[in-house]
C-alpha cells in the first residue's frame, strides 16, 4: 500500500510516499481501505518529533489521528460490523495510508448524508471539542468564548456549545471569517490588542466558560473574563496554562461519543467546512497550510478515490 511517513524528524519536507506492507486485521480489528484522512496540529507536532508519544514510535512512522473509509477485513470476534461497511474513526497514528487496522470500538458508521470530505475530518476535532466542553461544562444558557474560532476545532467547538444550550457563543477570529461564523449563529470578535474590553462589549454579564485553540495570549484573556478557572481550557497552550492555574485538558476518545457527534450532524446541528481537501502525496502541503494557524474549516488529504 502507499502511505506518507517519516524516517526522521524535521519539517514537512520529511513526509514521503512510501510503499509499505498493507495491515492485516486480527482478532477484534477491522481493516479499513481510506477514503480520505484529516490533519490535526497533533500530526504536525508528531512529524516534528515535539509530541511526547513520537520518540516512543519506530520508524518509519505513519502520522495521521482520523480517517473515513470502507471496511474490507474483519477480524475474528468482530460482530457488529462486515466487510463493505462505510466508516469513520480515530487512531494516534497510521491514517494517512490507503489501509489502516484498528479495533472495533474505534469507528462508527458513516452517515449516507456524510461526504468523505468531512467523514476524514469529522473525528478528531469533533471529540477533542466534546471533551474540552465537557470539562468546562456547559449549561442551558452559558454565554461561552471560543478563541480559534473559525479553525477546524474552533468551527465544531462553537457549533457544539449551542447544540449543548449555550445561550452565547463568542468567537475570536480574523475579520475575514467574522461573516462565516454569524452565518453558525457565533459572535465573533477580532484578536490582537482590546480583546477583552471588545468581549466585555458584547457580554457585559461575563463569560461563563472558555476553551482556547489560539495560544497564551488568547488564554490570559479568559483568565480576565471568566470566573472561575475551572471552566477554562486550552487546546494548545499547556505551559501556559500551568502557570496561569488552568487545569490541563483530559479525555479519552471513544465510539459512543463519536456517535453522539455523528447524530448532531445528521440532525443539522454541525456543519463542516472544508478549508482545502489535498491529494496523499500532497501532505507537505497540508501541513504547510496547517502550520501557518490561520484559516477557516477544516484541512483533509484524499487517500483513494472518494467516490
Amino acid at each position: 500500500m502507499k502511505a506518507m511517513a517519516i524516517t526522521t524528524f524535521g519539517p514537512p519536507e520529511v513526509l514521503k510516499l512510501m510503499e509499505m506492507k498493507k495491515p492485516q486485521a486480527g482478532p477484534g480489528t477491522v481493516r479499513v481501505r481510506v477514503k480520505a484522512a484529516g490533519v490535526l496540529p497533533f500530526d504536525c507536532g508528531l512529524r516534528e518529533g515535539t509530541i511526547g508519544y513520537a520518540q516512543q514510535q519506530n520508524f518509519p512512522l505513519i502520522p495521521g489521528n482520523e480517517f473515513a473509509g470502507v471496511i474490507d477485513q474483519v477480524g475474528e470476534g468482530v460482530n457488529q460490523f462486515a466487510v463493505g461497511m462505510e466508516v469513520l474513526g480515530f487512531s494516534l497514528f497510521h491514517s494517512y495510508a490507503e489501509y489502516i487496522v484498528v479495533n472495533a470500538d474505534q469507528i462508527v458508521v458513516k452517515p449516507e448524508s456524510m461526504s468523505w470530505e468531512v467523514a476524514g475530518g469529522f473525528s478528531g476535532n469533533g471529540q477533542g471539542a466534546q471533551m474540552a466542553l465537557e470539562s468546562v461544562g456547559i449549561n442551558e444558557g452559558d454565554t461561552v468564548l471560543i478563541h480559534g474560532a473559525a479553525g477546524g476545532f474552533g468551527n465544531f467547538a462553537c457549533q457544539l456549545a449551542k447544540a449543548w444550550g449555550a445561550g452565547v457563543v463568542i468567537g475570536t477570529a480574523s475579520e475575514r471569517n467574522h461573516e462565516y461564523l454569524r452565518s453558525i449563529g457565533v459572535r465573533p470578535v477580532q484578536y490582537g490588542d482590546g480583546l477583552v474590553d471588545r468581549v466585555r462589549g458584547i457580554a457585559p454579564q461575563g463569560i461563563d466558560a472558555s476553551v482556547d485553540a489560539a495560544g497564551p495570549e488568547a488564554l490570559r484573556a479568559s483568565i480576565q473574563l471568566v470566573q472561575d478557572k475551572e471552566r477554562i481550557r486550552t487546546m494548545v497552550s499547556d505551559e501556559a496554562a500551568m502557570e496561569l492555574g488552568v487545569p490541563l485538558l483530559r479525555g479519552t476518545r471513544i465510539a459512543v461519543s463519536l456517535q453522539g457527534l455523528v447524530d448532531l450532524y445528521t440532525k443539522g446541528l454541525i456543519r463542516i467546512h472544508i478549508r482545502e481537501a489535498y491529494q496523499l502525496h500532497e501532505t507537505p502541503e497540508a501541513h504547510r497550510l496547517i502550520e501557518t494557524g490561520h484559516g477557516r474549516g477544516k484541512v483533509v488529504l484524499l487517500v483513494s478515490d472518494p467516490h
